[in-house]
């Protein structure tokens, strides 16, 4: 390529993604010599807002994280305190946790998948000009994602930021005519989920092999969600309390979010990764669509996430009917803990990718430090890698429209929660 012009082009905000930042890229004698995925929102500190408060407080602040994904930020923290507390609890406890990660897994992927990803695939600016073409599927998705809430909104007293959570398990039992009701729409949208499977599947994604190591949690007996070792495609398997001898984060000179590496190198959280790690415990119906499209797993296409998110979705469906078809109330929804001084780990699977909380208490049971490790921040290596590798098969002889489009819908499929990592795109490209 021969462009010797200085070509600087900005987008103010990246559409169709939660939060601000910047992809500038360098290109010198058809070469990329800098790509920097910046984050420039300011630092939230929210783990300096814990220090000094009760424990009970904590799964009502940390919710505030993040408007998409509260339920996994509550999970992660009230798992790590009841460890710091050696506090099991109940059974019931523990599959009404999963019932409500199920509501969050469907709405956070419906959302991405309709309004956030698919217009990228159809050849929209948005959802809104794809709903003029394809009225259909936006109408299922947006009931897909209200279905999500309303398992939320059960047993969370609301959909956004709910506050029914507490370390020992809920305020409040739903009662069993609002189980039944919410289980008869369940059934009724399940052939709606499994059709939204064989949509993703039908979609024309681009063809993008490369390699990447899938980071998930694993407990061989359900897909994960709340419980497992953290394992790798390259053969990592240690307990949650083991993070940070192989995770390591660290501060990007361009960024203002943290990054991290798995023994010194990018990896993949979120949707993709977990189905890599776990097709296997996939139910029967779910994994025939699959093979009817020929769906390769493990897949080494990044592309696919947004069919992982289809699964998933179809997953958490499965698995809410599963729990509120032996629903009854409990006459103890939550029991009380213990509190002493102590260090709890916690570890989820938020939409996005595996959630990390550490926290350590004083024997009043009062938050004295505070870790927590969002899934975008570990994915932002990954997403650069996957930036430099891709543009460079797109084509760096391509418009600068086409390569910005083409960065966008990289960087999109990620679906980055960038206020959690903490915030995304003004793009500069600069030639010479």
């Amino acid at each position: 390529m021969n462009d010797k012009r200085n070509i600087n082009i900005k987008v103010p905000v990246l559409t169709r993604v939660e939060g601000e930042g910047a992809l500038e890229l360098d290109i010198r004698d058809n070469q990329i010599e800098t790509l920097n995925l910046r984050i420039y929102e300011p630092p939230r500190y929210f783990e300096k807002f814990l220090e000094g408060r009760g424990f009970q407080e904590v799964p009502d602040i940390v919710a505030r994280i993040c408007g998409i994904c509260p339920v996994a930020y509550q999970m992660s923290a009230t798992q790590a305190l009841e460890a710091a507390f050696d506090f099991t609890p109940s059974a019931w406890v523990d599959r009404m946790r999963r019932l409500l990660y199920c509501g969050e897994w469907i709405q956070s992927h419906s959302l991405h998948i309709h309004l956030l990803a698919a217009p990228d695939f159809l050849g929209y600016e948005s959802a809104l000009t794809m709903s003029q073409d394809h009225p259909q599927v936006v109408q299922r998705g947006l009931k897909i994602q209200n279905l999500g809430n309303q398992i939320i909104r059960l047993l969370g007293g609301r959909s956004v930021h709910p506050v029914g959570v507490l370390s020992g398990g809920f305020y409040k039992a739903p009662s069993a005519s609002a189980a039944n009701e919410l289980l008869a729409q369940l059934v009724e949208a399940k052939q709606d989920c499994l059709d939204l499977v064989d949509w993703s599947c039908g979609l024309y994604l681009p063809e993008n092999p490369q390699e990447f190591i899938s980071v998930s949690l694993k407990n061989n007996s359900e897909y994960p969600m709340l419980h497992g070792r953290l394992v790798s495609s390259q053969g990592l398997d240690i307990g949650i309390d083991e993070f940070e001898q192989h995770f390591r984060e660290f501060h990007a000179p361009h960024s203002t979010a943290l990054h991290a590496l798995l023994d010194g190198q990018p990896y993949l959280v979120g949707p993709l990764a977990r189905l890599n790690l776990n097709f296997e415990l996939l139910q029967p119906e779910i994994r025939g669509i699959l093979d009817k499209h020929r769906i390769p797993l493990p897949s080494n296409n990044v592309f696919h996430s947004v069919i992982a998110r289809a699964v998933e979705i179809a997953v958490a469906v499965c698995e809410a009917i599963d729990i509120l078809e032996q629903y009854t109330p409990s006459p103890e929804p939550y029991a009380e803990v213990n509190v002493k001084a102590g260090t709890g780990y916690g570890c989820s699977e938020a939409p996005r990718g595996i959630l990390w909380h550490k926290y350590t208490t004083s024997e009043s049971g009062h938050i004295q430090s505070a870790t927590i490790v969002p899934p975008t921040s570990q994915n932002q290596p990954q997403i650069e890698k996957d930036l430099r590798y891709s543009i460079m098969h797109y084509g760096l002889d391509k418009n600068d429209d086409d390569l910005r489009l083409y960065s966008e819908t990289i960087i999109r499929n990620y679906d980055p929660c960038i206020s959690c990592a903490t915030h995304f795109l003004q793009l500069k490209i600069r030639r010479e």
